[in-house]
């Protein structure tokens, strides 16, 4: 009887889930009773960092289904873009105020796990410049101590395959915690403490190698798809301009001007799709005009939070050459983004997904202090070469964005001098 009883108490601890972050059902989405949604905050030990994560059991055999981590990039911009507009269960359109159930959404083959990161981003929360500060490697180990975390709030699945994806600056948020989950995994080869079973990584237009990527690539691109002309393009042959990026910090004045002078050009190209709409204020569709200076109405005391997003808050390398706006009564083009400051801001949602009343409203994007993002010089190549036969690696490329081109991937992977094994 006594090992019937142990059998049993095991099985219930096997089978745990966090009820007290189970999300019963959200606006627009309805009931979540076909399979589990649950969203929650991940504590970074002996810091003021809580990682927000949202989290949807795969709707079909979730107990041996892969779990697929999501990020989107920045850095410093929120997963749930990629919750709302990507690969989640319901999405808006661009340009839409309702929420549909999507035919494509990844939850129908893994449990997918959304992390808004680094703390700050999104309804992830820090306090003070310390905490609030960050490079990739802060961001790689908070994450990876994020994940642990998370698997004890759900230890049924620490036997599933387990890949990361991401998108844009996720092209070095997701190499880096693959980095950190190999390396504590080698380091742990010996003792019983709990190594994820992670299998591989899957990058879309994702940035790995400053020399090639961004700048350098959309100017290339740009010109291939008559987005100059002959004699622009003749000029920056012949200046062969060094971006220095990340930061673009002693670019020659030559080059500045001439870029300036083409970014003038492109304003209401949208940098992400180039063929598609430019979204912002004035002439540019927008679903709903944003309003000074919050979303809340004006008796309720909540924190303000931005009410535009521009391509150089979602890719901030952007905004090293444009100007700035100073009115938060536009929305510059051209990106979307109105409907989901509303949805996300809405008492209902930070109810439903738990959100305690001290998290700062939600924006898509964070650049504010004292938040601070560093970007590391050598991105995320070196993590492709070092983890080269260890795990899967996938980068795939869309080759209608601007921000992190295709040709700067080809660029990138040429530089490897790996050999081709196989066609594909």
């Amino acid at each position: 009887m006594k090992f019937a009883t142990a059998i049993l108490a095991f099985a219930s601890f096997a089978a745990a889930k966090p009820e007290e972050d189970r999300v019963l059902e959200l606006p627009q989405m309805g009931k979540f009773d076909k399979y589990g949604a649950f969203s929650g905050h991940l504590d970074i030990v002996d810091t003021t960092k809580k990682i927000h994560y949202l989290f949807f059991e795969a709707q079909e055999n979730s107990a041996d289904a892969p779990l697929l981590i999501c990020f989107n990039g920045g850095p410093g911009c929120s997963s749930m873009l990629g919750f709302m507009q990507e690969n989640g269960p319901y999405k808006i359109e661009s340009g839409g105020s309702q929420f549909h159930e999507s035919d494509h959404s990844w939850n129908k083959e893994a449990n997918v796990l959304y992390i808004e990161q680094p703390a700050g981003v999104g309804y992830s929360y820090c306090e003070g410049v310390k905490d609030c500060t960050f490079d990739d490697h802060i961001s790689g180990q908070d994450n990876l101590t994020a994940v642990l975390e998370w698997y004890k709030k759900f230890p049924e699945f620490e036997a599933n395959e387990l890949y990361i994806s991401g998108e844009s600056y996720a092209g070095v948020y997701v190499p880096y915690l693959a980095h950190y989950i190999v390396k504590h995994n080698e380091e742990n080869a010996e003792n019983d403490a709990f190594k994820p079973n992670l299998k591989g990584f899957a990058v879309g237009n994702g940035v790995t190698n400053w020399k090639y990527d961004t700048t350098a690539a959309f100017v290339d691109m740009a010109y291939w798809h008559s987005l100059m002309d002959e004699q622009m393009h003749e000029k920056f042959v012949e200046l062969d301009c060094d971006w220095k990026m990340p930061d673009m910090i002693g670019v020659s004045d030559e080059c500045m001007n001439l870029y300036m002078e083409f970014d003038s050009l492109v304003s209401t190209v949208n940098v992400y799709d180039i063929f598609g709409t430019c979204w912002g204020a004035g002439p540019y569709p927008q679903s709903q005009a944003p309003t000074f200076p919050s979303l809340y109405s004006a008796g309720e005391k909540k924190p303000i939070h931005q009410q535009y997003i521009t391509a150089a808050d979602y890719t901030p390398w952007m905004k090293n050459h444009k100007k700035a706006s100073t009115s938060l009564n536009e929305l510059p083009p051209c990106t979307f983004g109105s409907a989901l400051l509303e949805y996300m801001n809405s008492a209902e949602v930070r109810t439903a997904m738990h959100i305690p009343e001290y998290v700062q409203a939600w924006d898509l994007c964070r650049s504010t202090a004292p938040w601070t993002y560093i970007s590391e010089p050598e991105a995320s190549q070196w993590i492709y070469e070092e983890l080269a036969g260890k795990i899967k690696m996938l980068h795939y490329s869309g080759d209608t964005d601007g921000a992190v081109p295709t040709i700067g991937t080809q660029n990138w992977i040429a530089s490897l001098g790996w050999n081709t094994t196989s066609k594909w």
